[in-house]
């Protein structure tokens, strides 16, 4: 016979499990109430917080006149709950997919039945677009609501929800390409990509701000829940130098040059002699900011891209000569057809034998052999010294992204032959900003003034603070640059290298450049540059000019290839500017004794 358990030993165990039980719940009690109730309560409410950047309002780029080059529109980015989505997530797709062309059926689909509480599923999404969504949505809902009429709730089909939008503006350029490869573009994150847009990202984009709010289950703001604004800060607009009109006009006649001479490429800039203000800076081949662009096209080769100068150059030499007092107009030299530099044969770009030129006439002429004989009497670091102040190998002040520096041989102790090449543009390289620059320091009276791109700066509340530049600093005396300035006036005269600059009723100056480039392919000479740089009116310069043509085809000369262009620029700079022609006459001054 079994023998039943002792009652009294079954009733203390079973007390004993309740009490160890209850242990546990007291402890817990005591670990969420006393110990770290904090933590807690923060996880709870993290749990259901839910936060929202508040973009900041991207500053617009304009030219002078205030004219917008880059603005902001009104756009969203589509986002989506996918705690609420996943049931209808087809249905949504269906809608959404034909409306928005950065992305597939599938993608909205996985991203709309992910995990976690949020999920981008399109950028930059214009509100005509997002209004037609909505729109079908409601309609949709619609029907599925009479489809839902008299059927048992767990019968019903769901409505389609969980997408939210949120502000994120599209970045719009209202005069398409006109200044394109110097403002630059933004990305789909809304971060510049390149140009001003990326160098001056910090100041244009603002600070984001953040909006936290306290949600039920199904993703819903709760009335009178906590929640914090973080206000965002809007970016500062940025006004430019250009002008609108004249960079318009630049970036068409650099085109027809360069389709009319098969060059590969070609710029344009024209630069206030005064203030170093730069008016236009145009490029070709540009590209539209508004449509589609590759990356290659982003650059900007006013300054990004470097090339020996050629004979524009010859401007620097002379005032540098001039202003050491080694050369005058009076100066007369015997020039050869050639001259021997450390065994190396130079030539001037004609055949001819021996002649009499005056310093002007080897100007005139362009002739590399007698601006070599002028040069050799210059110790090479005083030379040296005079090309930096002048700007080369130094950085313009710009701080524009990409930006090269040029190459110049370090250091002072150049070889002779060095020298001689760089007398006449050869054996160091530029960029066109920087060749503007140097021509502008012998137009504004032997004076340098860095080239000035951004004019304002002008925050939220309409405060403007203007753009601080370098000061100017003095690279050669008052009358050595008017002398040169002379000895530029012959180059546009009747047997100077380009008559095709002259300007009716204004007294031009001018330098022609004609430059062998070095093909990166070989490492050898074999490509070409042709330029002009010049300033008017030449008696009381206003505006200077520069041109350059990259790798044209066929016959080459800074004159008739730069020359025009040169011209029909610089004379609508004048024209816009109401400069009145000076009535001056072209000077007499003999090129030859």
């Amino acid at each position: 016979m079994l023998k039943l358990g002792r009652s009294g030993l079954r009733l203390r165990m079973t007390f004993g499990v309740m009490a160890f039980v209850l242990s546990l719940f007291a402890g817990r009690l005591v670990l969420l109430q006393g110990v770290d109730p904090d933590s807690y309560a923060a996880a709870a409410t993290k749990e259901n917080t839910q936060g929202n950047i508040l973009h900041a309002s991207r500053g617009s780029i304009e030219d002078r006149n205030g004219v917008e080059l880059a603005v902001s529109e009104d756009a969203v980015a589509i986002t989506a709950d996918p705690t609420q989505t996943k049931p209808v997530a087809d249905q949504l797709a269906a809608i959404l997919a034909p409306k928005l062309t950065s992305t597939t059926s599938a993608k909205l689909i996985a991203a709309m039945t992910g995990k976690g509480r949020f999920a981008v599923l399109a950028h930059q999404v214009t509100p005509q677009t997002w209004n037609a969504i909505e729109a079908e949505i409601k309609t949709r809902n619609a029907d599925i609501a009479e489809q839902n009429k008299g059927k048992a709730k767990e019968q019903q089909a769901p409505l389609l929800a969980g997408l939210y939008t949120e502000d994120d503006p599209i970045r719009s350029h209202p005069n398409g390409s006109v200044a394109a490869t110097v403002v630059g573009v933004v990305g789909a994150d809304g971060k510049g990509l390149s140009g001003l847009e990326y160098g001056l990202n910090d100041k244009l984009s603002g600070h984001d701000g953040r909006a936290m709010y306290e949600v039920d289950t199904r993703g819903n703001k709760i009335p009178n829940a906590n929640h914090t604004v973080e206000e965002p800060k809007p970016g500062v607009s940025v006004q430019l130098t250009l002008d609108t009109d004249l960079q318009f006009f630049a970036e068409k006649r650099i085109q027809q040059a360069v389709e009319q001479y098969h060059a590969t490429s070609g710029t344009v800039i024209t630069m206030d002699v005064k203030s170093g203000e730069i008016l236009a800076m145009a490029n070709y081949p540009s590209f539209d900011p508004n449509g589609k662009y590759k990356s290659a096209d982003l650059n900007n080769p006013a300054l990004e891209r470097t090339y020996e100068p050629g004979s524009v150059q010859k401007v620097v030499t002379m005032a540098a000569l001039a202003d050491a007092g080694l050369i005058d107009l009076n100066t007369k030299l015997r020039v050869p057809g050639s001259i021997e530099v450390q065994r190396r044969t130079i030539k001037d770009h004609w055949d001819h034998g021996p002649l009499n030129l005056t310093i002007a006439g080897v100007v005139a002429k362009s002739s590399n052999v007698g601006t070599i004989m002028a040069a050799q009497q210059m110790r090479i670091p005083q030379f040296v010294k005079y090309l930096h102040d002048f700007g080369f190998g130094e950085p313009t002040g710009l701080n524009f992204p990409g930006e090269s520096n040029g190459l110049m041989k370090s250091g002072d102790e150049w070889p002779e032959l060095t020298r001689s090449n760089v007398a006449f543009g050869q054996g160091l390289s530029v960029n066109a900003v920087q060749m503007t620059a140097a021509v502008n320091a012998v137009a504004n009276g032997g004076v340098y003034v860095p080239p000035k791109l951004v004019r304002n700066y002008i925050d939220a509340n309409g405060t403007v603070v203007p753009n601080q530049t370098p000061a100017p600093h003095r690279v050669v005396s008052e009358k050595a640059a008017k002398e040169v300035a002379t000895m530029m006036e012959a180059v546009t005269a009747k047997k100077g290298t380009a008559p095709q600059a002259a300007i009716d009723g204004y007294l031009v100056a001018g330098k022609t450049g004609t430059a062998q480039q070095v093909d990166p392919k070989t490492g050898k000479y074999g490509k070409w540059a042709t330029s002009f740089a010049g300033f008017a009116p030449a008696d009381n310069p206003r505006f200077v000019t520069y041109v350059v043509l990259h790798d044209p085809l066929g016959a080459r000369g800074g004159g008739f290839q730069g020359g025009p262009v040169f011209r029909d620029v610089m004379s609508y700079a004048l024209q816009k500017y109401v400069v009145p022609p000076s009535g001056a006459k072209q000077p007499d001054v003999p090129v030859t004794w």
